[in-house]
């Protein structure tokens, strides 16, 4: 195992960055240059323990431990491009992580909102978005409640796979105008990438492409026993 040390001095990680984002990110339809600048600018490694380092521009999940990773950088490009995230929106990230999501909506002009349960990723997400983007807000509380405090949101972005949206948390999203968006699990693979848009006649969740990502226990449904 190399420390950040030796990492840093055996991966040339901005070389690595122009690398992920001509290589996995542009061929794939990210197209916003917020999007394409944030990615070659934020230092993803550091949203890492200094051991997995060497690992933040792989185009793969990484793991985080307690079932949570972080998203490959593709996955969580082409959610928040499907965000349509405007200046000055107001966003809710649930499931955030150490803050690598919150911090590429933060980079587009979005007010962020971070929300996390897992105590030992907060201890890596608030220090590197208080260095990097001190605008973002680091809450912890439990997933599938979302943060009505700081209600309603023009985006609620879910980093991880759901089997249901909680009324809880589509309640939070702007009346008439807000837009929720995350990864819907089914059986197997069989997980799309979907957008909700909170109309004036209800809530209009529309598939947009097939995307794996590992599912948030916190919106899953419980095991039991069957008789």
């Amino acid at each position: 195992m190399m420390d950040l040390a030796v990492t840093q001095a055996v991966f040339d990680f901005a070389d690595a960055r122009k690398k992920m984002v001509d290589g996995q990110i542009r061929p794939n339809r990210v197209s916003d240059p917020r999007i394409l600048d944030a990615m070659r600018s934020l230092p993803r490694e550091r949203f890492l323990p200094p051991a997995l380092a060497a690992r933040a521009y792989a185009d793969d999940a990484v793991p985080l431990g307690n079932g949570r990773v972080m998203a490959e950088p593709l996955a969580i490009a082409r959610l928040v491009q499907m965000a349509t995230p405007e200046p000055g929106a107001r966003a809710l990230v649930i499931g955030a992580g150490t803050g690598y999501g919150a911090a590429l909506l933060a980079a587009c002009g979005v007010q962020v909102t971070a929300l996390e349960s897992d105590p030992a990723l907060i201890a890596i997400a608030r220090p590197v978005l208080a260095a990097l983007m001190p605008a973002v807000t680091v809450v912890q509380g439990p997933l599938a409640a979302g943060w009505p405090a700081a209600a309603p949101y023009d985006i609620i972005l879910v980093e991880g796979a759901v089997r249901d949206l909680p009324a809880a948390v589509t309640a939070q999203l702007r009346p008439g105008s807000g837009r929720l968006v995350s990864v819907r699990a089914g059986r197997g693979l069989a997980s799309q990438a979907t957008v909700a848009e909170m109309t004036p006649a209800g809530l209009n969740v529309r598939a947009m492409y097939d995307c794996a990502m590992p599912a948030l226990a916190d919106f899953m449904p419980k095991s039991g026993f069957v008789f």
